[in-house]
């Protein structure tokens, strides 16, 4: 377990709107919540930092996250516990605007593994920054989810939009793995 020292769980935007019944449901939401648990619990059992995202949409228009809705909590499966930090957010990238980068340099970490909503927006734009800021990144692509997508004509459904976002982070970002893939090499 030497390579993952200096490692910290980040969990982006694992939020209530996400969720069946939320203002923008994505595919997959509730399996990828239930395997972020269960990476969290283990990460919580060995005393491994952990760092919660969370979005606010504070934009003009915005239909999801708004402040002070149930819907832009943190989804209980995931609930952050007295002392994990808990950063909020207003862009897909979690490094902008919110000390996240200052957080990681005190806490020492060097790797990211990184699990959450949307994988085509936060997930891919976060993944991309961190890297881009020195980090090793290692995203947990079963507790991510994603929605169907439209350009030009062509509907794209939510599965594929997921791989071709994994696809394109494993080219170069990151090492892509199931969450129990990652569970067995922490045991």
């Amino acid at each position: 377990m030497s390579h993952l020292k200096n490692t910290a769980l980040l969990l982006i935007d694992i939020q209530n709107d996400y969720f069946p019944g939320g203002a923008f449901e994505l595919e997959g939401a509730a399996a990828a919540g239930a395997g972020a648990a269960q990476v969290l619990h283990a990460f919580r059992e060995r005393t491994m930092p952990v760092v919660h995202i969370r979005h606010e949409a504070v934009a003009a228009g915005s239909t999801f996250f708004l402040p002070g809705t149930r819907g832009a909590e943190i989804h209980a499966s995931v609930a952050p516990v007295q002392g994990e930090p808990v950063l909020t957010k207003h862009y897909p990238n979690s490094f902008r605007e919110t000390g996240l980068a200052e957080l990681l340099r005190q806490l020492g970490v060097e790797h990211l593994v990184a699990g959450g909503m949307m994988s085509l927006m936060c997930v891919d734009a976060t993944v991309r920054a961190a890297f881009d800021l020195g980090y090793t990144c290692t995203v947990l692509h079963d507790a991510c989810a994603a929605r169907a997508l439209a350009f030009d004509g062509v509907e794209v459904e939510a599965a594929k939009v997921h791989a071709a976002f994994m696809a394109a982070l494993q080219m170069r970002y990151a090492r892509l793995c199931t969450c129990s893939q990652f569970l067995q090499e922490l045991h």
